[in-house]
């Protein structure tokens, strides 16, 4: 009996000994030599790409996509876009944060409805027709066919930061009318602001709205 209570006593000495060990190693080295490595490789990203605005101000992140809407009115459940800015695709995603209700977020994911369902059709069919009606200026008339579909859905995180470059021109002549600029000049920072595929052949060419306009409110700002 001695003989198996010291046996006993021994595993379990061994095991927590197994326990601090790893603990340290995988629990506090691991993580400090990764976090160390990725601050001096890529600070940007190991601090989630924070994006400044001109004052240095954080303003979000490269990687989240972030609305621009107009205060709520009064009994108004959903706000309504803000037209002096681009605006991202939309992000119909999971609804929003529940559990939490010390933030209003909006939980990431895709809606999942099959290409034939009724809500999603009717969905896009309103996007569109919105789209059409707050694009079209005295002197630009956005045509249906004209909508591109990153402008009618929502990615499938639902927190998409990019635009493509035929929905960001799209919404060139509104946001210049909106901001009395000149629409060439507009364009031409939509051009600026184009990133193109990675690597030169991976992906589509996309532009980063939070990017686009932190840059407009700088034009607008000297112009």
């Amino acid at each position: 009996m001695n003989n198996s209570a010291g046996n006993t006593g021994r595993v379990l000495w061994a095991g927590l000994r197994a326990l601090l060990v790893l603990t340290v190693v995988c629990g506090v080295l691991y993580p400090l030599a990764v976090t160390g490595a990725a601050q001096v490789a890529f600070p940007g990203k190991a601090n989630g790409s924070e994006i400044e605005d001109a004052s240095g101000r954080v303003v979000g992140s490269e990687l989240i996509g972030q609305r621009y809407d107009l205060p709520p009115a009064d009994g108004e459940e959903t706000p309504s876009p803000d037209l002096r800015w681009f605006q991202p695709r939309p992000s119909n995603g999971l609804g929003t944060n529940s559990v939490n209700t010390q933030y209003s977020l909006l939980l990431s994911g895709a809606t999942n409805r099959a290409g034939d369902n009724a809500d999603l059709i009717q969905w896009v069919e309103d996007a569109k027709a919105a789209v059409v009606e707050d694009n079209s200026t005295a002197t630009y008339e956005v045509k249906p066919a004209d909508v591109p579909a990153d402008a009618v859905t929502s990615s499938g995180s639902g927190l998409d930061p990019h635009i493509s470059p035929a929905y960001a021109m799209l919404q060139a002549h509104r946001v210049a009318e909106r901001n009395e600029l000149d629409a060439a000049v507009v364009e031409k920072l939509v051009d600026d602001h184009t990133d193109g595929r990675f690597l030169g052949f991976v992906g589509e060419p996309r532009v980063n709205v939070l990017k686009l306009n932190i840059a407009l409110k700088d034009l607008v700002a000297r112009d």
